[in-house]
C-alpha cells in the first residue's frame, strides 16, 4: 500500500530548485524571517542564507530569531553566515548571479531579470534595506515599481513578489519537471521529513540514519538493533 505522505514528499523534492535561493542581509524580525522562508517553500526553493544583525540591542532576540527561522525551515534549509562577505562569496562560488533588491541609479525593473539562470535574491533589513557592502557585491540591483504614496514594500512582501516572478519564468521553461537535487541529498531529505523524531534520536546519539524503502518505511534491521542497544543502556 502506497504512503500518500511519502508520495507527496517525493513529488515536492522532485520540484525543488537547488539553483534558486534567497540571502537575507540583517533581516531580523521573526515574522519576516518566517514569511520569507514560507514563500521559499511555496515556490520550491530548497535553501536560504542569512546574516543576522550584530547590534547588541538585538542580542536578546537572537535566539528567538534563530528559533523562528529553524522552525520554518523544516522544509527549507537555512544557512546562517558569520558575516556578509563570506556568505555572498559562497553564493558566488556556486556560480549564482546575485540580485539585490535595492533602489539605485543602476537598478532595473525586477521583471527584466532572467531568473532561469542560477540566481540569488538579496534582501536587506526592515529599516535600512541592503547594506552598502551588499549592494557593491551584487551583480545587479532590482526594484519593484511603486505607483502609490509609499516608497517601499515590506521585505517579506517584496521577496514574495520577486520569487513568484522567478517561479513564473521557470515554469514557462519547464524547470520544475526535472529534478535538480542529487540522489543522496534527496534521500536524506526524504528520510528527515518522513521521520523527524528518528532523525532527532540519531543526531542526539550520533548514530547513522536508517535506510528507508520505496514506501518511506524504515527497513534496516542492523540499525534497529543498534537503536535497541542504546535504549537498553538508557
Amino acid at each position: 500500500m502506497q504512503n500518500p505522505r511519502n508520495e507527496k514528499i517525493i513529488s515536492l523534492l522532485n520540484r525543488r530548485q537547488q539553483d534558486l535561493t534567497v540571502f537575507m542581509d540583517e533581516v531580523h524580525k521573526p515574522h519576516n524571517l518566517a514569511a520569507i522562508i514560507r514563500t521559499c517553500d511555496a515556490v520550491g526553493v530548497s535553501e536560504v542564507h542569512a546574516v543576522f544583525p550584530k547590534d547588541s540591542r538585538l542580542k536578546a532576540h537572537e535566539k528567538k530569531m534563530e528559533n523562528t527561522a529553524m522552525g520554518s525551515c523544516r522544509w527549507v534549509t537555512t544557512h546562517q553566515h558569520e558575516d556578509l562577505e563570506s556568505g555572498l562569496n559562497q553564493i558566488k562560488i556556486e556560480n549564482k548571479q546575485i540580485f539585490a533588491a535595492h533602489f539605485s541609479d543602476r537598478a532595473v525593473d525586477f521583471r527584466e531579470i532572467d531568473y532561469t539562470k542560477p540566481s540569488c535574491i538579496l534582501v536587506g533589513s526592515e529599516l535600512h534595506g541592503v547594506t552598502e557592502q551588499a549592494a557593491e557585491m551584487a551583480d545587479e540591483h532590482i526594484l519593484i515599481p511603486m505607483l502609490g504614496m509609499v516608497e517601499s514594500l515590506n521585505v517579506s512582501v517584496a521577496t514574495a513578489i520577486i520569487l513568484y516572478e522567478a517561479q513564473r519564468q521557470r515554469e514557462a521553461k519547464k524547470m520544475y519537471e526535472t529534478r535538480q537535487l542529487e540522489d543522496a541529498h534527496c534521500e536524506s531529505l526524504r528520510f528527515s521529513w518522513l521521520h523527524p523524531q528518528v532523525k532527532s534520536f540519531c543526531d542526539k546519539n550520533k548514530i547513522r540514519y536508517p535506510l528507508i524503502n520505496e514506501n518511506g518505511d524504515i527497513d534496516d534491521e542492523e540499525w534497529r538493533h543498534e537503536r535497541q542497544m542504546l535504549t537498553t543502556k538508557e
